[in-house]
């Protein structure tokens, strides 16, 4: 059962471009999650049995063995973004229901993950998990629109040198000249001609609704059924 709790800010990252990390410190040890939930949260105070306050549902990004800090990661794009970025502040206080969801990866099929931007957060606590004996192959794309806010690069980074069936794929939409990110957005071409098998995976696709739905769209007219594609669009 989802729970609600009051906690504190205790860390704001600024990664440029209007993205940013926050960490929020539970009272106590947030409720039991599972990698790819997500949580609801809100700026206004919420006194228990009357209504929740406005409210917005991010990926949680942290992992749920760390239940005593929990971390998401947002854009500013729309009103209630605009208001996180300019009304938190490390010390302040906001309200959290969770856990939700059930974009959960599959541990027993190979899979691909193709993340757009703070997209990545559906997918980081699975990552940071995956064991070295993982027995499935992970083919993940993690674009942005520039090198510099690819954000959980390490994250990632460091789950490839742990876990072998972890194979990644870069890129930025530009100043990727000189990386080793591909060029341009993550489409449907890039991504089969870069696995093995394409048709027999499972496609698990987080970021901007525009481009869940121009890869939906293109995956199907790859041959994809709708049962191998999984959705997290947000806004």
């Amino acid at each position: 059962m989802p729970q609600k709790f009051r906690c504190v800010v205790t860390e704001i990252q600024d990664h440029g471009g209007q993205v940013y990390s926050v960490f929020l410190e539970p009272g106590t040890a947030a409720p039991r999650f599972r990698p790819g939930q997500f949580l609801h949260l809100a700026l206004d105070e919420y006194t228990p049995g009357d209504f929740w306050p406005d409210s917005r549902s991010f990926s949680i990004a942290s992992s749920p063995a760390e239940r005593e800090s929990l971390r998401i990661t947002y854009a500013v794009k729309g009103k209630y973004t605009t208001r996180m970025e300019k009304e938190l502040y490390v010390g302040c206080q906001v309200w959290v229901k969770m856990p939700y969801g059930e974009f959960v990866v599959c541990n027993e099929h190979d899979v691909c993950l193709l993340a757009g931007g703070t997209g990545i957060t559906a997918f980081t606590a699975f990552l940071a998990g995956l064991p070295e004996n993982h027995a499935c192959q992970v083919h993940l794309f993690y674009g942005a629109q520039r090198p510099a806010l690819l954000i959980y690069r390490p994250l990632v980074e460091a789950a490839t040198r742990r876990c072998p069936a972890l194979k990644v794929h870069f890129l930025a939409e530009r100043d990727s000249d000189g990386t080793d990110c591909l060029p341009g957005r993550i489409e449907p071409e890039i991504v089969l001609g870069s696995v093995p098998n394409p048709l027999a995976l499972l496609y698990y696709l987080a970021g901007p609704p525009a481009m869940v739905q121009a890869l939906t769209k293109g995956l199907r007219q790859c041959g994809l059924g709708s049962e191998q594609i999984l959705a997290d669009a947000w806004e």
